[in-house]
C-alpha cells in the first residue's frame, strides 16, 4: 500500500512540474488604426458597391467557402490568435490592386482570428487609403445569408 501511495505522489509531482502549453487567444479589437471597422451589414453595402474583398485565410479555407468574388491573399502569421506580429510573417501586398486609393475590405474567420486584421494593417502600412476591416468575417456573412462561393 505505501508503494502505491509513493507511486501516485511521484506521478502528481512529475505532472505538476510539466509546463502546460496553452495557446493564447486574444479577441480582436473593435477598431483598426488608419482603417475603418465595419459590421456585416456595412460590409454588404461595400460588397454591393463592388469593393474588393480580401480573404486573408489559408488557401484551403478559401477553397472551401469564401465571400463571393473575394480574392485570397493569405496572411501567414507566426503568432495565430494574438495581436503580436513577427518579421517572419508574410503577406503578399503585390496581390492587392495597384491603386492604393481603391477600397478594400479584409476579413477572415471572425474574432479571435487575426489574419484579416493583420492583413488590413499591412495594407494600411503600405499606403492603402480606404481599408475596411470586417472583424466578424465569414461566419457573420454566412449567418446573414449573404453571397458565398
Amino acid at each position: 500500500m505505501p508503494i502505491r501511495s509513493l507511486a501516485l505522489a511521484t506521478h502528481v509531482i512529475i505532472f505538476a512540474c510539466v509546463p502546460v502549453m496553452a495557446q493564447a487567444v486574444e479577441e480582436t479589437p473593435m477598431s483598426i488604426p488608419g482603417g475603418t471597422y465595419i459590421s456585416a451589414d456595412q460590409a454588404k453595402e461595400q460588397f454591393d458597391k463592388g469593393v474588393v474583398f480580401v480573404d486573408a485565410r489559408v488557401a484551403a479555407e478559401y477553397a472551401d467557402q469564401h465571400i463571393k468574388n473575394a480574392i485570397n491573399v493569405v496572411y501567414k502569421e507566426t503568432y495565430p490568435r494574438e495581436a503580436k506580429t513577427d518579421p517572419a510573417d508574410t503577406f503578399n501586398i503585390d496581390k492587392l490592386p495597384k491603386d492604393k486609393e481603391k477600397s478594400l475590405v479584409f476579413y477572415c474567420n471572425g474574432s479571435p482570428c487575426w489574419k484579416g486584421y493583420k492583413g488590413a494593417a499591412a495594407a494600411i502600412k503600405s499606403g492603402y487609403k480606404q481599408v475596411y476591416w470586417f472583424r466578424d468575417g465569414l461566419p457573420a456573412w454566412i449567418a446573414k445569408s449573404f453571397p458565398v462561393e
